[in-house]
């Protein structure tokens, strides 16, 4: 197997991922409850211009426009039918905007949760799931998709189904998880968790990480406990941070995100410095906010693990759940950060769930 990624973390001490998708289409015109993916067969310009704007920003890998690219989300919009339709139509278009690009731009096939519960806590079998991976994995392949990219997933069951699901297709494998919840994911997981679900899926994984969640000091904190993790078991998987862009507030009857592009800038460094070698942003980050992150990491030179006074210092409260685990306590459950953020730019509401 080809292994662009791989290869590209080779040539750079840091790679920059994008930012935003559903957060910059609506100031293009998305609406609230409409589907992100339809866009890329009725408004094909629209999704072109904001790669366009991330590649000028200086990404080095952008997301395609397939967060919800399943049948079981997809059929929310009456569009489960169209699974091969519109991931094709969101790589080839992801991928027209890398191969004009003059350097090395990855495409990652964003594949978002199926917003289902696996069983056997939920209703959808981690089979039926793993077919509906395949399915769009299948046609992000055939649209020109350099990396399966799965995302802001939270239960062990989910990883599981996404990642056989996407192996067959012969692409290099990443995976992150939202940690929003005290220093776990939704379902539970913690950062230490995920690297050892990582170490035991029978298929290799190029890079793992964390997106979305609450905000970028969460992030540094996990990534500093994936770090530990995976040190401890002597893995040696990539890590990815992609943190919102700072808090979401609701201000004036829109969701907005108080991190200013100096912001995002710091915690691209911190998050470096942790042990992350992929790095972006998710909600509510837009190609400002990307081009700070380029500027800081083409300045960086590595530094001293942040400490948690740095973090918190610096880019706002982590969770008592990561707090913990960064003691090396991962019995703490419950409980929430407060005061995170100082700096404020509005930014866009969002589509729930997307990034």
């Amino acid at each position: 197997m080809i292994n662009k990624l791989s290869d590209r973390l080779k040539e750079s001490k840091i790679l920059l991922a994008d930012g935003a998708t559903g957060t910059n289409l609506f100031s293009m015109g998305l609406e609230t409850g409409d589907s992100p993916e339809l866009w890329n067969t009725d408004h094909p310009d629209r999704i072109t211009k904001l790669h366009q704007s991330f590649v000028d920003a200086g990404s080095d890998i952008i997301l395609t426009n397939s967060f919800g690219g399943t049948h079981y989300r997809l059929a929310l919009h009456n569009a489960g039918h169209r699974v091969a339709e519109l991931n094709t139509n969101a790589a080839e278009i992801a991928r027209k905007v890398s191969d004009k690009a003059s350097r090395n731009v990855l495409v990652a096939g964003s594949i978002g949760p199926t917003g289902e519960i696996l069983a056997p806590n939920g209703p959808v079998s981690v089979d039926d799931a793993a077919a509906a991976f395949n399915e769009q994995a299948l046609a992000l392949k055939a649209g020109g998709a350099d990396i399966m990219w799965i995302e802001t997933i939270s239960s062990t069951e989910e990883i599981e189904a996404a990642v056989r699901g996407v192996s067959s297709v012969g692409l290099p494998v990443v995976f992150t998880v939202s940690i929003d919840t005290n220093g776990r994911t939704m379902m539970g997981l913690t950062a230490a968790d995920t690297i050892n679900i990582s170490n035991n899926l029978g298929t290799p994984i190029t890079a793992v990480g964390t997106n979305c969640g609450i905000g970028a000091s969460e992030v540094v904190a996990a990534i500093k406990n994936l770090s530990t993790a995976k040190n401890s078991l002597g893995v040696n998987p990539a890590l990815v941070a992609k943190a919102n862009c700072g808090i979401p507030e609701y201000i004036d009857g829109e969701i907005v995100y108080n991190g200013t592009p100096e912001l995002m800038a710091l915690y691209a460094t911190m998050a470096a410095n942790a042990g992350a070698t992929i790095i972006g942003g998710c909600c509510g980050t837009s190609p400002q906010h990307v081009k700070a992150m380029r500027d800081a990491i083409d300045q960086w030179t590595p530094g001293p693990d942040p400490t948690l006074e740095q973090i918190t210092n610096e880019l706002g409260e982590v969770t008592q759940g990561a707090r913990a685990q960064l003691e090396g306590d991962l019995s703490v459950a419950g409980g929430s950060a407060s005061g995170r953020g100082t700096r404020t730019s509005r930014r866009k509401k969002k589509p729930s769930g997307d990034a």
